[in-house]
């Protein structure tokens, strides 16, 4: 059965499907570490490794939404068996006995639940406020109102002027002082889009479906124009090149 260690982490024997639906299931020693926010697992108790020795597995308990008993349907053959949903892969785990199959599964669960507050949320503390504050040099410049089009794909902010008209004065009719494309657009020929805006504030939020009204953790990143979500803070990073913002509903 799991154990606690020294460092408070959860420590114990699983096997662990070596590929989904192979049903071949290996034996390795699985660490816990809430502390750093993942699940280890390694071909044996680290103190018995030669020094050095890494992990052979291992997942982030952000990217975990549901830790579940696997039915009998999903492993006929596998007892005390339970399975970790983590993004679009499952992990079929299989426990010693009842009694270690319901403490890994409470234990998972526990270091990966999602908490939402109830009645409104929590009020925004003072820190949070600081840190969402435009720069000094972003303050100082005067708020302009735009006006939004969408021309062939690509987002365009006007500068609205003080007398009605659209851009800046002696400007063409018609001509838009300011193009800025949305990163939401790739452009078919692979150049790299736009940087944009800088962010504002980015990190990970749970959000509930539209649809299914589950709430699922997720990676936000604002600017001065957009949020948008990811499904981690990896495909964030690679969003530039060759990954659609998602809209926010």
């Amino acid at each position: 059965m799991p154990y606690v260690d020294r460092q408070n982490r959860i420590c114990g024997f699983l096997d662990i499907e070596e590929h989904e639906n192979s049903g071949k299931f290996l034996r390795r020693y699985f660490i816990l570490d809430t502390q750093a926010n993942c699940l280890l697992w390694y071909m044996d108790n680290p103190q018995n490794l030669a020094v050095g020795a890494g992990a052979v597995g291992a997942l982030q308990l952000t990217y975990i939404s549901k830790v579940s008993i696997a039915t009998p349907k999903q492993k006929p053959k596998t007892p005390f068996c339970f399975v970790i949903n983590a993004l679009s892969q499952r992990y079929f785990l299989q426990a010693n006995d009842q009694k270690d199959l319901k403490d890994w599964v409470e234990a998972l669960n526990q270091a990966s639940k999602i908490t939402v507050p109830k009645g409104g949320g929590l009020p925004v503390t003072t820190e949070v406020l600081k840190s969402l504050a435009a720069p000094p040099a972003l303050e100082k410049k005067p708020q302009v109102a735009y006006k939004t089009e969408i021309i062939g794909g690509v987002v365009v902010h006007t500068p609205i002027s003080q007398n009605g008209g659209d851009g800046q004065e002696g400007s063409e009719p018609g001509s838009h002082a300011i193009l800025r494309r949305s990163q939401s657009y790739i452009p078919t020929s692979g150049c790299r889009a736009s940087t944009g805006p800088p962010l504002i504030k980015s990190g990970y939020c749970v959000k509930q479906g539209n649809v299914r009204k589950s709430w699922k953790r997720r990676f936000f990143a604002l600017d001065d124009f957009t949020i948008c979500y990811f499904k981690c803070e990896q495909e964030f990073e690679t969003s530039l090149a060759n990954i659609v913002k998602r809209r926010l509903y």
